[in-house]
C-alpha cells in the first residue's frame, strides 16, 4: 500500500472536522493501524510521480527522496483533486475540502472570522464586522449543502451566546452554485425540499450564479443576465467540482485509453487499461458509465479489482465485468435535517437523518473511532457544544507559506545536515 498521507481518509465527514463537531483522528486513522493485522501487507509513504507500465515499476517521493517500486498487479486509486474551474489562483482565498489539511485550514479560518470580527466590534471598526460574519460556500451538492448548514447551527447555536460584542446568529451564510438547483442529482423533489430547509435555516440560497474572482476580502459573481455584483466576505469555502489526479494523463498516454472532460481515464468493463490487464483504475480517477464518483463506487471496484487478482493466482478465467450497485445518495441539511435518495424510495427530515447517521457509522474504521464519533454527535446534536474548536494561527497560513516559498524549500532544507548553520540572506547586487 503506497499513499501520499500515512492515513485512511472518511472524506464524507471532512466538513465535521472544518467545524469542530469531530476530530481529525476519529475519520483518518492511521493506514498501519487499518492493516496491522494483515501480515502480508506493508504500508509505504510516498506520492507517485511515475508509472511505467512496460517496465511494471511505480516511482514515489517521499520527503525528497525518489524509491522505485516494481509490481505484478497494481491498483490505481489515486483519487480525485479540487477543482476550482481553471481558476487555480482562486484557491489561494477559497480553499477545497478534500484533505485533512484543508478541514483544518477552513477550522481556523472559521473559528477566526468571529474572534476577530469581535475584536473589531470591541474596538470599534464596525465595518469590518460585517464582511468578517459572512460566508460564502461555493458549490450545491452534498459536501456545499452539509457545510452551509453546519455554518449556521455553529453561528445560531454553539456560539450563539458566547461572544459579548458580536451576535454570532447574524452571521450571514450564502450558499451558491452556476447550477439551477441543490442536491441536483438527487431529483426536483428532494432538491426543492432542500432549498426550502436551508432558507429557514436562514441561508442564502443563490442559485444560476458562478463565481468569476476571488480576493481575500470577498468574491464577484456573475448572473445568467450577465450582471456582476461584489460580495464583501473573508470566509469563502470551495466545494465545486472536482478533477481526476495527473497520474490519468500519463497511463493514457502509456496505454492509448482515453480521457474524459473531467481527466478520468476511460478503462475496459473490468476496470482494466487497455491492453494491461494487470494494472487496475479504481475510484475517482476512473471514469465507468453508470458510476457516480462516491465513496460506494471506490469500495466496489476494489473488491472487484482485488477479485480479478485472487480470480489470476487461482488459475482462473479473468476479464469480468465490473458490476455497480446503487446504494443511494444522502446528505444532511443541519440537526435532525436530511435527504435520502435510493433508487424511487425518498426520504427526508429526522427519518433520513436517523438513516444518515447510521450509516455514516458503519463505514467508519475502526469500533472505537466509531465509539467516539457517536459521543462526538451527542455533545454536538443533543447538546450544543463542539469539543474540537481548538484553533491555531499555522493551521490558516501554513499552506500559503509552503506555496509561497516553493518546492525550492523544502528540497534545500532536506540537504542541509543536522546542526548546520542557517543559511545566510540573499542580497542584491
Amino acid at each position: 500500500m503506497l499513499a501520499r498521507t500515512s492515513h485512511h481518509l472518511f472524506q464524507p465527514l471532512l466538513y465535521q472536522v472544518a467545524t469542530g463537531i469531530l476530530s481529525e483522528g476519529v475519520i483518518a486513522p492511521t493506514t498501519r493501524d487499518v492493516l496491522a493485522e494483515q501480515r502480508n501487507a506493508s504500508v509505504l509513504l510516498g506520492e507517485v510521480t511515475t508509472v511505467d507500465l512496460e517496465a511494471r515499476t511505480v516511482t514515489a517521493s517521499a520527503i525528497g527522496q525518489q524509491t522505485t517500486y516494481s509490481y505484478d498487479s497494481l491498483i490505481v486509486a489515486a483519487g480525485a483533486d479540487q477543482s476550482w474551474f481553471g481558476n487555480d489562483h482562486f484557491a489561494e482565498f477559497a480553499p477545497g475540502m478534500k484533505t485533512i489539511d484543508d478541514a483544518l485550514e477552513l477550522r481556523g479560518r472559521i473559528y477566526g472570522a468571529f474572534e476577530m470580527a469581535e475584536v473589531a466590534a470591541a474596538s470599534g471598526r464596525h465595518d469590518l464586522v460585517e464582511r468578517l460574519l459572512t460566508f460564502v460556500v461555493v458549490g450545491a451538492g452534498p459536501t456545499g449543502v452539509e457545510m452551509a448548514g453546519q455554518l449556521a447551527e455553529l453561528s445560531k447555536r454553539t456560539l450563539a451566546k458566547e461572544f459579548r460584542h458580536i451576535d454570532p446568529s447574524s452571521a450571514r451564510i450564502i450558499l451558491l452554485d452556476a447550477a439551477d438547483e441543490v442536491l441536483a442529482s438527487f431529483g426536483s423533489t428532494l432538491a426543492g425540499r432542500t432549498a426550502r430547509d436551508l432558507t429557514r435555516l436562514g441561508i442564502e440560497v443563490r442559485l444560476g450564479t458562478k463565481v468569476v474572482d476571488v480576493d481575500a476580502e470577498g468574491l464577484t459573481v456573475e448572473s445568467r443576465d450577465g450582471s456582476q455584483e461584489r460580495i464583501e466576505a473573508t470566509t469563502k469555502v470551495w466545494a465545486a467540482g472536482v478533477q481526476a489526479n495527473p497520474l490519468t494523463r500519463q497511463l493514457a498516454e502509456q496505454s492509448g485509453a482515453e480521457l474524459d472532460r473531467a481527466g478520468r481515464i476511460k478503462v475496459n468493463p473490468d476496470l482494466t487499461l487497455p491492453g494491461h490487464p494487470e494494472v487496475f483504475a479504481i475510484g475517482d480517477l476512473a471514469a465507468v458509465e453508470g458510476v457516480p464518483g462516491v465513496a460506494q463506487g471506490a469500495i466496489q471496484g476494489g473488491k472487484h479489482a482485488a477479485g480479478q487478482i485472487l480470480r489470476r493466482l487461482r488459475g482462473e478465467e479473468t476479464g469480468q465485468p465490473f458490476s455497480y450497485f446503487d446504494k443511494g445518495s444522502m446528505a444532511t441539511i443541519s440537526r435532525f435535517r436530511a435527504v435520502m435518495k435510493r433508487g424511487r424510495l425518498e426520504l427526508t427530515g429526522y427519518p433520513a437523518w436517523v438513516a444518515w447517521l447510521a450509516v455514516h457509522l458503519f463505514y467508519i474504521i475502526g469500533f472505537k473511532s466509531q465509539v467516539q464519533t457517536l459521543m462526538h454527535w451527542a455533545v454536538s446534536f443533543v447538546g450544543r457544544d463542539r469539543s474540537e474548536r481548538t484553533v491555531t494561527e499555522q493551521q490558516v497560513l501554513a499552506r500559503l507559506a509552503l506555496e509561497y516559498l516553493g518546492e525550492d524549500f523544502l528540497r534545500t532544507s532536506l540537504r542541509k545536515p543536522p546542526g548546520a548553520a542557517p543559511s545566510a540572506p540573499a542580497t542584491d547586487s
